[in-house]
């Protein structure tokens, strides 16, 4: 993630997607557009809030579904194969030929920010990883560098 958002704690994404994102097995990025992704959480996350303060009227559910059902669609449009796969198992279109109630609304929000959570968690331990195995390459470079022999008399030239 490129901006400096605090993440929220959450359950940690599934382990062969952390995996698939340390080992670079994914065929491009697993979030194309992060920004947006932090931008529908954040929204997420304060609807939620307010939601859980207000009774709704059939016109506040009605608005509530319609951005919950446009949340879910700008997301399937910044995620990776791996990440669309494992959202459209967990996540089923609010269905029914009744509106849905406040607690089918709130529970769908719910696990809408839990899912998001959980990605940046994952994506935190990715990067955090992939830091942790760059510091060590590094570390490896320094080592080799000191144990190498060094020629005083040598002046670099090759004539």
């Amino acid at each position: 993630m490129t901006d400096d958002q605090t993440v929220p704690e959450s359950e940690p994404m599934r382990p062969e997607v952390v995996e698939a994102l340390q080992d670079g097995e994914n065929d491009g990025p697993s979030v194309s557009q992060p920004t947006k992704l932090i931008r529908i959480a954040s929204m997420t996350r304060a609807m939620l809030e307010e939601v859980r303060e207000a009774q709704l009227d059939a016109v506040g559910r009605d608005t509530l579904m319609k951005i919950h059902r446009r949340s879910l669609e700008e997301l399937r449009h910044v995620l990776s194969p791996d990440l669309l796969e494992e959202f459209d198992e967990i996540f089923e279109p609010i269905r029914g030929t009744t509106e849905p109630t406040d607690s089918v609304l709130r529970i769908a929000q719910a696990q809408l920010i839990g899912w998001l959570e959980g990605l940046f968690h994952g994506i935190q331990a990715s990067l955090f990883s992939q830091q942790l195995a760059a510091q060590a390459q590094l570390a490896e470079m320094q080592q080799r560098r000191l144990a190498a022999p060094q020629n005083e008399e040598s002046s670099g030239l090759y004539l």
